[in-house]
């Protein structure tokens, strides 16, 4: 494990504004897919469904976009019970492999009253979600009103994984990422199987991983990292991986010492790629792209800047850092089709995109 750290750190890349880009063609280009929604944050689809996109808003719906429109009825509705503003929310939604058969997902959102982390179970039946099935697998407490992290993920081992930040504030008050003894600032995963699934610890050492991802040929996780206040981070975790791993936050920034806190325990894993605040402010993370109908992004780690709009990408198997010649404003979140043919954009301000060349 000591020594895939030690290689992932030879493939850093620092990235600045002043720093050299490769432009390449002019494609990939945006194609518009919805306008209209409100504060979306997260797009997914569900198994058995290519024809639907789910979209997640912050204020607590979920909408359904068919042929390019979003139907008036939500798919699931949970404004009464979310806290919404600034960083809090509805915030991210994974639908269960075997959504097909068992017509079951899960929501992530922050909790009105006390802005507490819920992960919920909910049942759909004739096309819209029960709301009295709501079943909750997972509260975590959080001491402020950023840094929720919110994510969520089924693996190539068929659990659920969860990503929280560090329980917000700036540069980690109380070191809660590098204490194992909580899950904020971690990542883990759930047998979603089981009744009462417990968290299985798998990373310490995240800020606030704002989107994560499976890729589908490898199933390495990548993590897009929100930064402090200089360096915004990419970090890679390889399938099969074995023991605890640790990210470096508070202790790092990026590849930067950050604090003379002492590192936790865990095998420290460094960012894959980095880029300065100079370039932007606040990283989104995206997906492989494993398809076929944009040539330039296939085999790269797709990922970008909700501050500056910029998307970049990078070889899946390590190498420079490339900026693409798209920009999307307010960009919350990526998204993929059930065959990862298409990759999509998300902007905050209401818009979904698809690459397209």
């Amino acid at each position: 494990m000591r020594g895939v750290a030690l290689a992932l750190v030879g493939l850093v890349a620092a990235v600045s504004a002043g720093a050299s880009f490769a432009a390449g063609s002019a494609t990939p280009r945006l194609a518009v897919v919805a306008r209209g929604l409100s504060s979306p944050v997260d797009l997914v689809q569900a198994p058995g469904e290519p024809g639907r996109l789910y979209v997640v808003e912050q204020p607590g719906r979920v909408r359904v976009v068919e042929r390019g429109r979003a139907l008036s009825k939500p798919f699931l509705d949970v404004r009464s019970l979310v806290a919404y503003g600034g960083e809090q929310g509805l915030l991210g939604l994974a639908f269960s492999p075997g959504y097909a058969r068992d017509r079951t997902l899960y929501v992530n959102y922050t909790a009105r009253g006390d802005g507490s982390t819920r992960v919920v179970r909910y049942r759909v039946a004739k096309g819209s979600v029960v709301a009295s099935s709501a079943q909750e697998i997972l509260r975590v407490e959080q001491p402020y009103p950023n840094h929720n992290g919110g994510n969520l993920e089924f693996g190539p081992d068929g659990k659920l994984w969860v990503g929280l930040g560090d329980g917000g504030a700036a540069g980690d008050p109380e070191n809660r990422a590098q204490n194992p003894d909580t899950l904020l600032g971690k990542m883990f995963r759930l047998d979603v199987r089981q009744a009462r699934p417990s968290p299985e610890l798998i990373a310490i050492g995240l800020r606030n991983p704002w989107r994560y991802s499976f890729d589908r040929a490898t199933g390495d996780l990548w993590i897009g990292d929100v930064g402090q206040g200089d360096v915004e981070e990419i970090d890679r975790l390889p399938r099969g991986t074995t023991g605890l791993v640790n990210f470096g936050w508070n202790v790092y920034e990026g590849t930067s010492r950050y604090s003379d806190e002492p590192l936790g325990s865990g095998t420290l894993l460094q960012p894959i790629t980095q880029y300065m605040h100079d370039a932007g402010c606040s990283v989104t993370g995206g997906f492989v792209y494993r398809g076929k109908a944009v040539p330039r992004l296939a085999g790269r780690y797709v990922f970008g800047d909700y501050c500056s709009g910029t998307i970049w990408s990078i070889p899946a198997r390590g190498g420079p850092i490339r900026r693409e010649p798209v920009r999307v404003p307010q960009l919350t979140s990526f998204g993929e089709s059930l065959s990862g043919a298409i990759l999509y954009a998300v902007s905050g301000a209401g818009t979904v995109y698809r690459f397209t060349r």
